[in-house]
Order: C-alpha cells, then sequence, then structure tokens
C-alpha cells in the first residue's frame, strides 16, 4: 500500500513546502499523510487523508500503523458519525425485539436518551474516549437524575456503563471503531454498588411482618401480600402467577410467567432474563390455605363477571380477570404500610426481608438463592452478608463442641463449661 507524508496550512489545509504557507502566508503548519486502503465495489481507489500531526515522525507514524492495520483486515475509515448517530440510527434499531426483550430494549432506549445523548451524544464515534465516559460517570453519579433530585446510584451507573460498552463492542464487530474505549473506561466499583445496595434495602423485622399481615388481613391484596412476603417473589413474578403454576395438593409453584413493560402498556410473557428465573417454589401450609381461600374469591368474581370476564387463569387479577398494573400495585402497597404504621419499604424489600430472616434463622444459603431465583449463592451471600453478622459466634461454638465434645448434650446444663 502506497502513501505519502506532507507538510500543510493549518488554516487554508494546502500543501506547504516551505516555512510559510504561499497561499494565506502563515507559518502555522501540520503534518498530514495521504494513502490508498483498498477499492470500492466498482474497482475505484479509496483514498484515506489524515492531518493534525505536530511532526513529520507523528505522521509516519500514523501512516505505518494505517498500513499494518489495512493489511490486518482491522482498517476503520474516518467518519464523521457522533455517538448519538450510531446509537440512535444504527444500534437500537439493530437490537430491538425481537432480537432482545422489549423490556431491555426499552430500557437501554430511556437511559440513552435521558443519561448518555445529552451529555455525550455530540462527541464524534471515533473521538471518543475512556476520559469522555469517566466524566460522563462522575455527572451522573452527581447529578443523574431526571427530574434533579440528586445522583444516580452507583448500580444504575455501572448498568448504563455495561450497556456502551455492549453498544461500542458491536461498533467494533460492525467495523466502525477499531477499539472499544468503554473497556479502559472506570465504571464505580463492585465494592460502591454492594455498599449502595446494602444503604437502599429496609426490611422488617418478623414482628414487623406479622403486624403488616395481621392488619392488612380484610385488604382485597392480603393474599398477594401473603405469597410475597412467604415465597420472595418479585413483583413482576407474583403478578404473573396462574393457577396451572400451583399445585396446592403438592404445596409448590412453578414461577414461569411475568408481567413486564411492553409496546402497548404491560404484557404477560412466559419468558425469563435466566434459567434461574424459572424455579420451583415450595409453599408452607399457612400459605396454601390463603392460597385456596383466594381462589374460592377469584371463582365467585370470574362467575360474576361473566363474559365480562379475561380468563388468563391468573392468581391475582384485577376485577375483570386482566393482570395487574405493576406500579398500581406498588401505590397499594405503600397505601397499606402507612395504614397499618409499620416502618415505610418498597415492596422490593418484603423480597429481601423474606431472605434476611430465612437466612438469619439458620436456612442454608443455597436454599435462599434457589427460592430468590439468584444466579449463585456467592451472589446471595454478598447481598445479604451483613444481616447475619450474629452467625459467626454459633458457628465458631458449634465447632469448638463437634471437636471438644463430641459426645456432649447440648441441652444438658451439666455439660457447660464453669465460666465463675
Amino acid at each position: 500500500m502506497k502513501g505519502s507524508v506532507y507538510k500543510r496550512c493549518s488554516s487554508c489545509g494546502r500543501n506547504v513546502n516551505g516555512r510559510q504557507c504561499a497561499t494565506c502566508g502563515t507559518s502555522n503548519t501540520n503534518w498530514a499523510f495521504r494513502t490508498y486502503i483498498g477499492k470500492d465495489a466498482d474497482g475505484r481507489w479509496i483514498e484515506e487523508r489524515r492531518g493534525g500531526f505536530a511532526t513529520k515522525r507523528e505522521a509516519e507514524r500514523a501512516l505505518t500503523e494505517v498500513a499494518a492495520s489495512v493489511v490486518q483486515g482491522a482498517y476503520v475509515r474516518t467518519s464523521t458519525r457522533t455517538l448519538a448517530e450510531y446509537l440512535r440510527a444504527e444500534w437500537l434499531p439493530a437490537t430491538a425485539p425481537p432480537r432482545v426483550r422489549y423490556e431491555t430494549w426499552d430500557d437501554r432506549r430511556r437511559n440513552l436518551e435521558n443519561h448518555v445523548i445529552g451529555r455525550i451524544g455530540g462527541v464524534t464515534l471515533q473521538q471518543l474516549t475512556a476520559a469522555h465516559l469517566n466524566r460522563l460517570y462522575g455527572e451522573l453519579l452527581a447529578d443523574g437524575r431526571v427530574n434533579g433530585a440528586g445522583g444516580l446510584s452507583p448500580t444504575s451507573v455501572r448498568r448504563i456503563h455495561a450497556m456502551l460498552r455492549k453498544a461500542l463492542n458491536d461498533a467494533v464487530r460492525w467495523g466502525l471503531l477499531e477499539r472499544n474505549v468503554a473497556l479502559t473506561a472506570d465504571p464505580p466499583s463492585m465494592r460502591a454498588v454492594r455498599a449502595a445496595r446494602r444503604r437502599t434495602m429496609h426490611t422488617w423485622t418478623d414482628a414487623e411482618l406479622r403486624t403488616f399481615l395481621a392488619g392488612t388481613e380484610h385488604h382485597p391484596l392480603h393474599s398477594l401480600w401473603v405469597a410475597t412476603a412467604f415465597t420472595g417473589l418479585r413483583r413482576s413474578e407474583v403478578l404473573g402467577l396462574r393457577w396451572p403454576d400451583i399445585d396446592l395438593h403438592g404445596a409448590v409453584l412453578a414461577v414461569r410467567a411475568t408481567v413486564v413493560p411492553g409496546p402497548d402498556g404491560y404484557q404477560l410473557i412466559e419468558d425469563h432474563k435466566s434459567a434461574d428465573s424459572a424455579r420451583t417454589i415450595h409453599l408452607d401450609a399457612h400459605t396454601v390455605a390463603v392460597l385456596k381461600r383466594h381462589r374460592r374469591t377469584v371463582n365467585a368474581a370470574c362467575a360474576a363477571a361473566g363474559v365480562a370476564w379475561h380468563d388468563h387463569r391468573l392468581v391475582f387479577p384485577t376485577d375483570d380477570g386482566s393482570w395487574w398494573n405493576p406500579p398500581a400495585i406498588t401505590v397499594a402497597f405503600q397505601r397499606a404500610v402507612k395504614a397499618t404504621g409499620v416502618p415505610a419499604i418498597r415492596l422490593h424489600d418484603v423480597r429481601h426481608t423474606h431472605a434476611t430472616l430465612l437466612l438469619r434463622s439458620g436456612v442454608n444459603p443455597k436454599v435462599v438463592s434457589e427460592r430468590l431465583g439468584h444466579s449463585s449463592v456467592a451472589f446471595t451471600l454478598d447481598t445479604y452478608a451483613h444481616v447475619m453478622p450474629g452467625m459467626q459466634p454459633e458457628a465458631a461454638e458449634l465447632f469448638r463442641r463437634l471437636i471438644i465434645e463430641p459426645d456432649a448434650d447440648p441441652d444438658d446444663p451439666d455439660d457447660e463449661d464453669d465460666l465463675d
């Protein structure tokens, strides 16, 4: 591949042979190179020019790098395409449903419009640097909320980073970038994410949960609160439960469907983000009894509605058999919490309460992880490690008894050490 290096005028762009530009008389010059990178579909040579180099050596080095990348098939032509143009016109359409779930795609679209494009969307895609991304992350942590009420959480910023990393990785695969600068950027650390997660997590004690359930016994959604508290289901999962998914005689339920955002509002879907989300959960006798009474109530509502009933066989339907709008359930929960006088927590915190109470009672973390549908036991332990501070002394004492007093009866007071 042939190419040449030359000096040019920084003002008018014409070639300069001496110290000054013969056209405009300025001595402000820089170095540039021109080369041919291949032929187009019609057999014509494609010329590439780049300038702005301070020295001839820099221009020669850049020319050599271009030549090497052309030989390796990794060369990317210079483009003025901005990050916003790439994301809106190319990446989002190429990754739209059915390639991904609508919920995932819509979340990407909103994050890009609300947090990325308005801040760095005008940067040319090929001139984007890790510094641009680091500055973006810092701004989002400081004042990233759309309503101006402060910054985004480290978890949200890290999710945006993952989205940009994928988008730029796709740009590399599609021949629009030579490298993915997101790989060298610095999103919030996992330590910061864990700390933020623990700050936002609020749970009830067993007494507070009993108070809430007793205080909402006659609430129309009492059965839903019971199912959520006794299974640890997510809001989308409990709203997507159907009667064929529950075996009341065997006391188990299968998580197979969820209610999630769709193009025309919320919809019931049967796929899951991961294989761990689709799971079987064993039920206790109290929950089974509550669900049996609730089924009679639903059957009566169905009979009363007649042909107006939308038979999706949902466990927790609206008055006409349709699925609930999830935000409406959240509002109803907040009002019920306020009415019962227990500490205010999020509906999702009821799921955290389920896990916390089980772990504090000594239930195996693997069992808790399976009930919650986590991807791994490590994630469960990482999320809830701070709620189990009192378990180490018990473990230490148990190990002592196993080794030092293997035949001791743990309930015999005569076996206790004399501490006086």
